[in-house]
């Protein structure tokens, strides 16, 4: 063999490569078939869960039925109690007929004039709460609600502003409300076209709607911060500051002081008291701001 080994070497050689080739095709062979069978295995097991569950009663059992009404349950008892919390953010809108708005419009007014004063708060000429259409006319009756709504929120307002003892209020505008454009807009309907309107179905309430207002007033930065931390911190309405814009009365800092030699003093007659303190130059903060803010009023549908 080892004599036909010394004869044949490259035969020897080509029969030993082939037979390495061979393990290896061998190996690779089995560990491919290894991984296909593994594949086949958990498509079969995949198939089979398929075919159980196309099998089973899509029916709910007793024990599923039970813990989904739980649920049901607990997500309707969290769902009123944020309807009520939100409830109690927001200004009630009693009913109102178009008269009785203008009535607590006057008496609102009054109000808002008397506390002004007793404040030294400095309000605007014929200051109506942003209502000035309604001071002389009367609105529609199905606004009447939602602006006697309007009239407690800014009221609120007013309040805040006042109760932080601003300088002044320089001016309050309110924007009209989609109910009155609509019902400026929207002509006298004939009898055929009300009966056609009652039979269609109405579209439902928007859940959340806004009201606003845009006040600018005048104050020190104490009343002004007192301000915005009240209309952010309010409990019995939600209002959103969107804009704000400050002006200081004072466009420039306060000049650089320079040190001059004291003028000689006349002797004086009395010794200083002991502990007296020199008068105190502030050189910030006694200037006043103007504040402008856009305000949003929310209010929820039903």
């Amino acid at each position: 063999m080892k004599l036909w080994f010394q004869q044949n070497r490259a035969l020897g050689t080509l029969l030993i490569v082939f037979g390495i080739g061979a393990l290896f095709a061998g190996v690779l062979l089995y560990w491919r078939w290894a991984t296909w069978s593994d594949a086949r295995q958990t498509f079969d097991q995949a198939a089979a869960e398929r075919n159980r569950l196309e099998q089973l009663d899509p029916l709910p059992n007793d024990v599923n039925y039970r813990k989904l009404q739980g649920y049901l349950d607990r997500y309707s008892t969290a769902l009123n109690k944020f309807k009520d919390e939100l409830k109690n953010g927001v200004v009630p809108a009693p009913p109102l007929a178009p008269n009785e708005f203008q009535s607590r419009l006057r008496l609102a007014t009054v109000a808002t004039v008397n506390r002004a004063q007793t404040n030294n708060v400095k309000l605007p000429d014929k200051f109506e709460l942003g209502f000035d259409e309604f001071a002389t006319g009367l609105p529609d009756t199905a606004v009447a609600p939602l602006l006697g709504q309007e009239l407690s929120q800014v009221q609120m307002l007013m309040n805040i502003l006042l109760d932080a003892k601003v300088d002044s209020v320089i001016s309050l505008h309110r924007a009209p409300l989609p109910e009155e454009r609509k019902s400026l807009s929207t002509p006298t309907p004939s009898p055929a076209a009300r009966r056609t309107a009652a039979k269609t179905s109405t579209p439902p309430p928007t859940a959340l709607q806004r009201n606003v207002v845009d006040v600018t007033f005048k104050a020190t930065p104490a009343a002004a911060r007192k301000v915005l931390n009240e209309i952010a911190n309010s409990s019995g309405q939600f209002f959103i500051i969107r804009t704000l814009y400050v002006h200081n009365e004072k466009d420039k800092g306060p000049p650089r002081q320079r040190t001059e030699p004291t003028p000689p003093q006349a002797p004086q007659t009395t010794p200083p008291q002991p502990g007296a303190a020199a008068p105190l130059n502030f050189i910030v903060g006694n200037e006043h701001i103007e504040v402008s803010a856009t305000i949003e009023m929310l209010r929820f549908g039903s």
